[in-house]
């Protein structure tokens, strides 16, 4: 039996290695590099280390309802997905030693402060991996 189908499935997918975010409302490109974040050591790992997050990048980390930016040097946007990429919360400009989380999530989509305002992200929205 084949696990329940997801957003993120074309970044499981052998070969893909140019993908996008997009967002279905506007189908405008959400984020031009995808970093998918899937494994105990990709998901506790994170953003953990970086300097920064470049305009454009998004970090999925899946599965995943919660995180936590604890030792991080920067603040981030944070996007909570369904597995049908329809998004159940924003936290927006998330400071370093705070916690986000959102039931029901499937995944976390980090993004650099202010691209969800840029963007137009909001609740209720789909987003989609391309």
């Amino acid at each position: 039996m084949s696990p329940t189908p997801h957003f993120l499935g074309p970044l499981l997918e052998p070969g893909q290695s140019t993908l996008t975010l997009r967002l279905d409302r506007t189908g405008a490109t959400v984020a031009e590099h995808v970093e998918l974040a899937s494994d105990s050591k990709g998901r506790t790992r994170g953003l953990l280390g970086r300097e920064s997050l470049a305009d454009g990048s998004v970090l999925i980390i899946a599965p995943c309802n919660a995180v936590h930016t604890f030792f991080m040097r920067f603040t981030i946007d944070v996007v909570f997905a369904d597995r049908d990429g329809r998004v159940l919360k924003v936290c927006r400009r998330l400071k370093p030693w705070r916690i986000g989380a959102a039931l029901g999530a499937f995944a976390a989509l980090e993004f650099p402060a202010g691209w969800t305002d840029r963007s137009g992200i909001a609740k209720g929205d789909y987003v989609r991996v391309a």
